[in-house]
């Protein structure tokens, strides 16, 4: 399952609560949560964190130098690495972070190299690489239509850094129905793993 960001309340984060009940009502369901940056209030990173999910999921979106020119004017890119990097202190452990970028929209191959280092700094399990495409006039044009070639060298770069597992291609979105059979495995084995370590 996959859940969208929830509303945030005046406590901060009622979407954990949701969450929570989703995992206690459904054991065999993986929860993917895909959180906004919650304005950098941590407390309400570490509740979400600890309502157990299987997947804490943030966006990131396009490369350090782009964020003012794709993203909100209210998010950043050092606020969204800080959210990322504290989910995973804050996780129980198997718990899995996520994140995601857009390509084609005007990066040089330096700046994907350079965030993904940034983000796998941050502790960052998983990340996701699709082309962006213009979703009306309104929006920015793309930039460039980046080749399948192109894609699969991130995927082995992102590998070769230590991330759990790299979706990358033309058509691969953050949420990547193929991948998250991949994933929802692998966190039965980590959960496994460790449950046999502390037992």
């Amino acid at each position: 399952m996959t859940l969208c960001p929830l509303p945030v309340s005046s406590d901060g984060c009622n979407a954990s609560q949701t969450f929570r009940l989703v995992e206690q009502n459904s054991k065999h369901s993986l929860v993917i949560s895909l959180v906004p940056d919650f304005r950098g209030d941590l407390s309400c990173v570490e509740k979400v964190s600890k309502s157990g999910l299987d997947v804490f999921a943030h966006n990131i979106e396009t490369v350090e130098e782009l964020q003012s020119v794709v993203r909100d004017h209210r998010a950043n890119f050092n606020q969204s690495i800080e959210v990322l990097k504290r989910a995973k202190d804050y996780a129980p452990v198997g718990t899995l972070t996520k994140t995601s970028i857009m390509l084609g929209c005007g990066e040089t191959p330096d700046q994907v190299v350079r965030t993904m280092e940034k983000v796998r700094e941050a502790g960052v399990d998983v990340m996701t690489f699709g082309q962006y495409m213009r979703p009306s006039k309104r929006h920015m044009p793309v930039s460039e239509y980046v080749t399948p070639e192109a894609f699969e060298q991130y995927r082995i770069l992102g590998m070769d850094m230590g991330f759990r597992y790299i979706a990358s291609g033309p058509m691969v979105r953050s949420s990547y129905k193929a991948g998250e059979f991949y994933i929802k495995s692998m966190i039965e084995r980590d959960r496994a793993t460790f449950s046999i370590r502390v037992s």
